[in-house]
This record gives structure tokens, C-alpha cells and sequence, in this order.
């Protein structure tokens, strides 16, 4: 199998030795999942079904961040208990996940239920000399950790414009780099706090990640990604921290998601220009859905289009109405289109020209989780 590999920025081999460990940084349960979301997990989900089509057993730990500024902010705004929030949001999550027949997590741990290893981390990570404390707070030296930026391969001011975007806050007069990031800081009046040596806090965004990551699956994984969005800031401030403490390499192969956009304009809570999942799935079957997303590549930027679910539909009624028995080679014309870099849509053409043909697709559908 040949993937994307984002900090090698090539086509590269994946060798799985053993069972295939892997992370994807999962929702913050604020709002609903959008089809943004739904690419990312159903990217996962397809490298694994093909993971597990070659013998491999695979382990796909998806977090859920269920503490940080946006959920707090959210929650505030409507004057809810933030984990209350959370909880409804996990709960329609889980339903339109397993609507689109997403494989289960291995596990999806909450941010919340980290505390102890968070501290732990951040505590590890100051004793090694990468990190100080600074008006109630304690941050990353990015000074210290040489390759920096080495992830993302951005310079200096695209990363001080990301970090701005991203809530990463440059101009905090309490770092000692405007690139700098938070590891620990002190609640507002109204946040949740947890004590800790350096004072009542909550943990940065980023650090939650790695220390999930530790605990669930070890000091090193095999495939670590999510949306191409998390790459600068998040993925890179996670390979510092964690680094920093293990000296080991916390993924052996990063692969990130496009982003899915409309009317141009990339689709995001923030600007509220969003394709629920579980509004889709009011009007249209799952499964279609579960198509129209599989027609575009994992890798690039993409424009939804209403017109999407009249082909994934369109596509599905032809599959249907190919033959039932008879050689069915179509699970191989899959898993070759698959393996060059999960070129799903190479596979839905593939699987076309065998229902035009006459042939069966069944195979081929069901090892892209499409049931007929």
C-alpha cells in the first residue's frame, strides 16, 4: 500500500508490521458533525477496511475534546453545563457516524478523562527543559526543539498567521515567543479548573492529544492525521511535546484529510457555512451519503454540491441492478485503486465499468463499507 505522507510531502510505501496503530484527532462536541468531519473519519475508515482486507488488525483511537475554548464558549452562550453540551453533541455524532456504517473506535477517550496523564506530561516536559512558567501558565519553548516546523514545512510568518487563527494567541505579552504554546492555563471564574503545581488550570488544546495518544496506544504509532487544518498548529505542537519527552517519533506516517468547502469558502463552525451530516441523512439514504463522500479523493480540497447526492444516488440504483452471482472481480479492482494512495474514486469508476459491463460489484462495494 502507498500513501500521502504529509511530513515527507511524497507518495510513500506503508509497511503495517503487526497490528496498525493509529490516531485521529476526533470532534469538540459544540455542534453538530458536518461533512467536513464526516471525510476525515470516513478516510480512516476506508484505510482500515483495506488494512484489514490484507490481515492486519487495526487499532484507530479517535479522542473527543471534550474541554477547551470553543466548547467553553459554546456552552456559555447557552448557559449549559459544558459537559452536558458535550454529551447531546456525542450522542448525535455517534448516530450519524454509524448511519454513514463507520467501523467502531478502538477506543474514543475524552479529553476530561486524561487529567492525571496530562500533568503528568506537562510536568515531564518542563523537567526536560523545553518548557517555563509565565504569568500562571506554562508554555512550549519552541526554542528548544529544533525542528520545529519540520511537519508542516511552513516559515516563520505563515505559522505566526495560522497560530493567530487558531486561537494560538501570538501576542500573549507571557510568552517569551509569539510562537510559543500553552500547555497549561489558569480557568476563567466560570471554566472548569483542575489543581496542579502550577496553580488551578486547564489544559492547552494540544497537549491533550499527546498525552491520549501515550496512553491509548503507546510512544510511537504508525499513521497519526485528521483534517488538513490541524497540521499547524495542532500536529506540530503535538510532535514537539511529545518528542521532547520520548526523544522517539510519535508517528511513523501522517496523513491528513482536504477540506470540504461550499460556495467556495471552506466549511467551518466559525463561519457557519455548514452541510450537517444529520440533516443529509433526513432526506437521503446513509448509504448514498456514504457515496457521494467517496467521490472525492481523501486528499484534496473539494466543493460540496447538491448534486453530489443525485449521482452517489444515481450510482447506488446502478450497482443494485448489476447481476448478484456469477465471478466477482471487483473486490480486486478495489483493493487496486486502494492501495495507490486510497483513490476511492478510482474505485467507484472501476466498480461503474463493471456494472456497465454486466458484472457483479457486490465484493468490490463491500470493501468500501457500501452494503447493496
Amino acid at each position: 500500500m502507498r500513501l500521502f505522507d504529509t511530513a515527507q510531502r511524497d507518495i510513500v510505501e506503508f509497511v503495517a508490521h503487526g497490528p496498525v496503530t493509529m490516531y485521529t484527532c476526533g470532534i469538540t462536541p459544540y455542534d453538530a458533525a458536518h461533512l467536513g468531519h464526516a471525510a476525515v473519519y470516513l478516510t480512516f475508515d476506508l484505510l482500515q477496511r483495506r488494512l484489514r482486507d490484507l490481515g492486519h488488525e487495526t487499532r484507530c483511537v479517535r479522542n473527543v475534546t471534550d474541554v477547551d475554548d470553543d466548547i467553553l464558549r459554546k456552552a456559555r452562550e447557552l448557559g449549559v453545563y459544558y459537559l452536558d453540551l458535550a454529551a447531546e453533541e456525542m450522542a448525535r455524532f455517534d448516530s450519524d457516524m454509524g448511519a454513514l456504517g463507520l467501523l467502531p473506535a478502538y477506543a474514543e477517550p475524552r479529553a476530561t478523562s486524561a487529567i492525571p496523564e496530562i500533568l503528568s506530561l506537562i510536568g515531564a516536559v518542563l523537567a526536560s527543559g523545553h518548557a517555563y512558567q509565565s504569568g500562571g501558565a506554562v508554555y512550549f519553548d519552541i526554542t528548544t526543539f529544533g525542528r520545529f516546523g519540520a511537519l508542516s514545512g511552513l516559515g516563520r510568518d505563515a505559522m505566526l498567521e495560522l497560530a493567530a487563527e487558531h486561537g494560538g494567541n501570538p501576542g500573549d505579552p507571557n510568552k517569551r515567543n509569539p510562537l510559543d504554546f500553552v500547555l497549561w492555563q489558569p480557568s476563567l471564574p466560570d471554566e472548569p479548573a483542575w489543581e496542579s503545581r502550577w496553580g488551578p488550570g486547564r489544559p492547552g488544546w494540544h497537549i491533550e492529544c499527546s498525552a491520549l495518544v501515550r496512553r491509548e496506544l503507546g510512544d510511537t504509532i504508525d499513521i497519526h492525521g485528521g483534517g488538513r487544518d490541524l497540521v499547524f498548529p495542532h500536529h506540530e505542537c503535538e510532535v514537539a511535546q511529545a518528542e521532547a519527552v520520548t526523544g522517539q517519533p510519535l508517528a511513523r506516517h501522517w496523513l491528513h484529510v482536504g477540506l470540504v468547502g461550499l460556495d467556495g469558502t471552506k466549511m467551518s463552525k466559525s463561519l457557519g457555512n455548514l452541510v450537517f451530516v444529520s440533516d443529509l441523512l433526513k432526506e437521503h439514504e446513509a448509504t448514498a451519503v456514504r457515496l457521494a463522500l467517496l467521490g472525492h479523493h481523501y486528499r484534496t480540497d473539494w466543493q460540496w454540491r447538491a448534486s453530489d447526492m443525485d449521482e452517489a444516488a444515481a450510482r447506488l440504483e446502478r450497482w443494485r441492478a448489476a447481476p448478484s452471482r456469477g465471478a466477482d472481480e471487483s473486490a480486486d479492482a478495489v483493493r487496486r485503486c486502494l492501495d495507490e494512495d486510497l483513490d476511492s474514486p478510482g474505485a467507484l469508476r472501476a466498480l461503474d465499468a463493471i456494472a456497465s459491463a454486466g458484472g457483479p460489484v457486490m465484493a468490490g462495494a463491500g470493501l468500501l463499507g457500501v452494503e447493496l
